[in-house]
């Protein structure tokens, strides 16, 4: 599975074969079933995590038990809980698999050094980061500034194919509203 990332790592800027090898070497893999967790909230995250298939969820549990999901992440995006990475702090989030998923795992430390050693690689996820705050900006825009339909519509124009993998609870969860008016939205769609 590794290749998969080697593609997508090609598909964004031009890295030589020994840069590819050294990436590779402090790579792991690891493969999730549905349902299982890459993270629990209150543990601290260490890894730079990027899908290679499947899909996982980023998400808290409030204290009445309901779910607040947070993102998806679908094959050839990165996921993780960045505020524990950077400060060393116990995880706000819970990370596990909507379907079966692997993943490819670079601990914090070995992805530090590859981003000084790499310069290409480092002006990559830098611009990943950049594009994940936008993302971030337009989302927390939406959430306090779309209507229930709106937000729908929106998600669907977004992320067309996450309808159709998602369970809707957890579409509905995503987008801040009950499953009834998710599906009271649907129907008006």
């Amino acid at each position: 599975m590794f290749a998969a990332f080697e593609e997508y790592l090609l598909s964004k800027a031009a890295f030589t074969s020994a840069e590819i090898q050294q990436i590779q070497a402090v790579s792991a893999l690891k493969s999730l079933p549905k349902r299982q967790f890459l993270l629990h909230a209150g543990e601290v995250w260490a890894y730079h995590a990027f899908v290679t298939g499947g899909c996982l969820r980023t998400y808290t549990i409030d204290a009445k038990g309901a779910e607040h999901i947070i993102n998806f992440a679908v094959e050839n995006w990165w996921i993780g809980d960045r505020q524990s990475l950077t400060t060393g702090q116990p995880a706000t989030y819970n990370i596990d698999a909507v379907e079966d998923s692997t993943v490819l795992l670079i601990k914090r430390e070995e992805f530090d050094q590859l981003l000084h050693d790499i310069p290409t690689l480092n002006e990559l996820i830098n611009r990943i980061l950049q594009n994940s705050f936008l993302t971030s900006q337009n989302r927390i825009h939406a959430a306090i500034s779309y209507s229930a339909e709106e937000k729908y519509r929106d998600f669907l124009q977004k992320y067309p194919a996450f309808a159709l993998r998602i369970p809707q609870h957890m579409v509905a969860s995503y987008l801040g509203m009950t499953t009834e008016t998710l599906s009271r939205v649907r129907r008006k769609v």
